[in-house]
């Protein structure tokens, strides 16, 4: 597939590893970091590389062209690398906005319809607009929600859900959700993918956005909400490849492809290192089976790897290592400011490196010095996102990283989140990781 064919977008054990364990990886650690070193897949440029090819094939909602674009383009390169790769179908849910305002008198303010979206009659929802933190009664007015601020991904994070539903319970007929963040822009959330999460029209708002309505809330004005748009259900496909040796225990790795925007610091470092690794892991570990997989409908509360796991897993008991690699696996750190962001030489280290319980003291070996990730913790005190569809599935020896970079789930999460240094130092890590947790345990 050509860069030509790109589609247009816009977008418990108590006790950790005596510390005699530390000789033993030292050989690993320094195997894995000389092949990283080098000018192979996992150098920087061939990581950059990566990075760029997904970023141009723009928006990655499941099912969308962007989406089936890095699907062709995984599938290729896991063919060229000597997999045999497979295709898992599943329904994702869509919806292609077309009229998404809130009318203040003259003027209209653009919101992002929330999936799965209940849209608006076609004349729309006129209403008083009441600020919902205020309490009391919503009967027959549309809401206002004002999340506090944070890095949001998700309806169904309790600090999201309880007031949006509290909302729709105490009478709403539409419901606004201001999304306040570290850009000032909407923030999409994640959502489960069998029904819209309430019986009333919900749209997002950008903060930045937000003061009018804000104001109008106050003063008990009427806005008018329209959400059109076309929507339903489109195929989506996890990419799955696999390179089987009789009788030997299985390696995995994978990492989301889709999301709400161009998800380029969400998704693309991690995809990047798991192209590497497809590489990288045959020649050292040629006496394991190796299963490569990129998932669809993250978005929709890890609808794909669901699928992908119940389908594809392999037997926990002979899985020698499963390694997630998620969102904000290497991104920009930023200073804030009131009206813009910063970029820094650093690394964002508002992400998370979990394991079980095993492989804690190499964790935070192979990721020493890189922010955030140095400070491994166990998965038994709670994992997020597609790693948590992994422990529940019963593998007992896992990692993942996962998190959210400052343009997480925006419009502007583009190239510019990406830092190199960062993405490297990470694909050294996750290769000192994989190389400590399968040298011969005593």
């Amino acid at each position: 597939m050509s860069r030509q064919d790109l589609p247009r977008g816009n977008m418990a054990r108590r006790a950790l590893l005596k510390a005699g364990l530390a000789a033993p990886l030292a050989l690993p650690f320094a195997s894995a970091a000389a092949e990283v070193s080098g000018s192979g897949a996992m150098s920087s440029d061939s990581l950059m590389a990566d990075v760029r090819a997904y970023a141009a094939a723009g928006n990655k909602q499941s099912g969308g062209p962007g989406d089936r674009w890095t699907a062709g383009w995984a599938a290729e390169r896991l063919t060229a690398a000597g997999y045999a790769v497979q295709r898992q179908a599943f329904d994702a849910p869509f919806f292609e906005a077309g009229r998404c305002e809130l009318v203040l008198g003259e003027t209209a303010i653009p919101v992002i319809a929330q999936p799965l979206v209940v849209p608006t009659p076609p004349a729309g929802v006129s209403a008083p607009l009441k600020l919902a933190d205020i309490g009391g009664r919503l009967d027959g007015s549309i809401a206002v929600v004002r999340l506090p601020y944070r890095r949001w991904s998700s309806l169904v994070d309790a600090a999201v859900r309880k007031p949006v539903a509290g909302a729709v319970e105490r009478g709403a007929v539409a419901v606004v959700v201001v999304t306040t963040g570290p850009t000032g822009e909407v923030l999409l959330l994640n959502a489960h993918a069998d029904a819209p999460f309430a019986p009333v029209p919900i749209a997002l708002l950008a903060p930045r956005k937000a003061a009018p309505v804000v104001e109008a809330a106050q003063a008990g004005r009427t806005a008018r909400l329209h959400i059109e748009g076309q929507g339903g259900v489109r195929p989506a496909q996890n990419v799955i490849g696999q390179r089987i040796v009789a009788l030997a225990p299985s390696i995995v790795i994978s990492t989301p492809r889709s999301g709400w925007t161009d998800c380029v610091g969400e998704r693309a470092p991690g995809v990047a290192i798991w192209l590497a690794l497809a590489q990288w892991l045959p020649r050292q570990f040629p006496r394991h089976s190796v299963l490569m997989v990129t998932n669809s409908g993250h978005e929709y509360e890890n609808l794909g790897a669901k699928r992908m796991i119940e389908a594809f897993g392999p037997p926990p008991q002979q899985t020698a290592l499963w390694l997630h690699l998620g969102a904000n696996v290497a991104t920009r750190d930023w200073h804030e400011l009131p009206d813009r962001l910063l970029p820094l030489p650093s690394a964002d280290p508002f992400r998370f490196l979990m394991t079980s319980d095993d492989l804690l003291a190499q964790a935070r070996a192979a990721f020493r010095d890189q922010p955030g990730l140095e400070a491994a913790y166990s998965s038994s005190q709670g994992a997020a996102g597609e790693l948590q569809e992994i422990v529940k599935a019963g593998y007992p020896r896992h990692a993942g990283i996962f998190g959210a970079h400052r343009q997480h789930h925006a419009a502007s999460d583009t190239l510019e989140t990406i830092l190199p240094d960062a993405l490297h130092a990470a694909a050294r890590g996750c290769c000192a990781l994989i190389a400590s947790a399968l040298q011969p345990r005593i």
